[in-house]
């Protein structure tokens, strides 16, 4: 059994910055970040490829959000910056065995999920 655990969210104020934190067991995996705000449906954030050297973003975080990982860690980051109200959400992790410079974007390609983090963004 894999297990993903997010970690980092929190209450903030627009413009401010928040890192999200994604740790999996086992071994090395593709990993996602996706959120899901009130009455909306999950959403694709980003994601980033066992290498790290490959990395895929929503229009909406692009320019603003960081994916990257550290492998001797088996985690993944988020790095969130400028903020906004409409980023408000709760943010979930995924993970699933891959090839080592795929990246995947749709949430039915993973295979292991978190249980999220809440982020709030007041303005």
């Amino acid at each position: 059994q894999v297990h993903v655990v997010e970690s980092g969210g929190g209450l903030v104020q627009a413009g401010d910055s928040l890192r999200l934190s994604c740790a999996a067991s086992g071994s090395s995996y593709a990993m996602g970040w996706f959120r899901q705000a009130p009455g909306k449906e999950r959403e694709f954030v980003a994601a980033i490829a066992r290498s790290g050297g490959s990395t895929y973003y929503a229009d909406s975080v692009k320019g603003r959000f960081v994916i990257s990982r550290d492998n001797a860690k088996n985690t993944v980051y988020l790095q969130m910056n400028s903020l906004k109200p409409e980023d408000t959400a709760v943010y979930y992790c995924a993970a699933r065995i891959a090839p080592y410079f795929m990246v995947y974007r749709t949430s039915n390609d993973y295979d292991y999920w978190g249980q999220g983090t809440q982020v709030t963004v007041s303005s």
